[in-house]
């Protein structure tokens, strides 16, 4: 799990800086509402339909039937817009929903040869590794591009995405409006002024995020102040951090995304050394995230800001 964990960070610093993928107007009337539950569109949208993703304008022609995700958060995506029944198989890593049919294709070292076996009439990735996208564009799959996303909004229009091309247009607008809705509200629940500081950990080296990044922005949400952003070295948003920065800056909320891969707690934080006396440790102050959740940025970020929500009004409430 460990070097899954480090490959994804690796991965999101190179394709933040791409730009926002939002979907074409070039469609017919969008369908009937899908479920979440990955149930089709009760009668899909006109085609071909047009879909401006990180690769360019990509046209699909019909209907996708034979769908492969090689993107944990595309997955996500694709099973609650609807689209689930069309996906045929999904990457080593996408472990949501548990009806999704995983594989052991790769989306870090994707295999065009593994993936073409599945006669895929559409592929949906996050980053072009090894020129992925021009070798299945060559044999004639539609790739979208969909790339880790900058900001909320980012993830937002990726869903619209999904749901443009696979005919699952009113299952998006379903996802997203109760993206916003859930966001809003556990924004709107928060208090105002807490002037809380925090430390969101990726793995025990320890690295972490800088408010630049998709997940620090969520935080900023809560107005929090990121310890990280004073790192020496900010790495392009995810610096790694000493020890002793941690217990100099002694943050007031402590995230943890690494409970899944690395068994992190309050309980293992305080066996750190010099750790045992920070705020957030004594003060019961630790949050143990989803590890998923928190490194994705498809329809389940609206739990993670609620989660974020819930421990701001804890925290500000003692």
């Amino acid at each position: 799990m460990r070097p899954v964990r480090t490959a994804f960070a690796g991965a999101l610093l190179g394709v933040l800086t791409l730009a926002g993928c939002g979907q074409s107007a070039t469609t017919a009337s969008p369908s009937t509402s899908s479920s979440s539950s990955g149930a089709p569109s009760a009668a899909a949208p006109g085609f071909p339909v047009t879909v401006e993703a990180g690769n360019g304008s990509v046209t699909i022609g019909a209907r996708p039937e034979r769908i492969v995700s090689l993107s944990p958060t595309a997955t996500e995506a694709l099973f609650a817009v609807g689209a689930g029944s069309q996906v045929v198989a999904v990457d080593d890593q996408s472990n949501h929903p548990a009806e999704a049919p995983r594989t052991d294709l790769s989306g870090f070292k994707p295999n065009a040869e593994a993936v073409i076996a599945h006669k895929p009439d559409l592929v949906v990735l996050a980053t072009d590794t090894d020129g992925i996208v021009a070798k299945l564009t060559k044999v004639g799959v539609p790739v979208l591009l969909e790339p880790a996303a900058a900001k909320l909004d980012d993830a937002y229009d990726q869903i619209a995405d999904l749901g443009a091309a696979t005919g699952n247009a009113a299952g998006a607008e379903q996802v997203v409006a109760g993206m916003k809705k859930k966001i809003e509200e556990a924004v709107a629940a928060a208090p105002k002024d807490a002037k809380l500081t925090y430390y969101h950990e990726l793995d025990t080296t320890p690295y972490s995020v800088t408010s630049t990044t998709f997940v620090g922005q969520v935080y900023s949400l809560f107005g929090l102040t990121n310890i990280a952003d004073k790192a020496p070295d900010l790495a392009g948003g995810y610096p790694k951090l000493s020890a002793e920065f941690v217990a100099q800056a002694d943050p007031d909320l402590i995230f943890l995304a690494d409970t899944k891969c690395c068994g992190q707690s309050g309980e293992t934080l305080a066996k750190r050394p010099g750790w045992s006396k920070l705020s957030a440790v004594t003060g019961d102050r630790v949050i143990a995230l989803d590890d998923d959740i928190a490194s994705r940025w498809g329809p389940r970020v609206a739990d993670l800001v609620q989660q974020v929500g819930e421990a701001v009004g804890k925290a500000a409430a003692k």
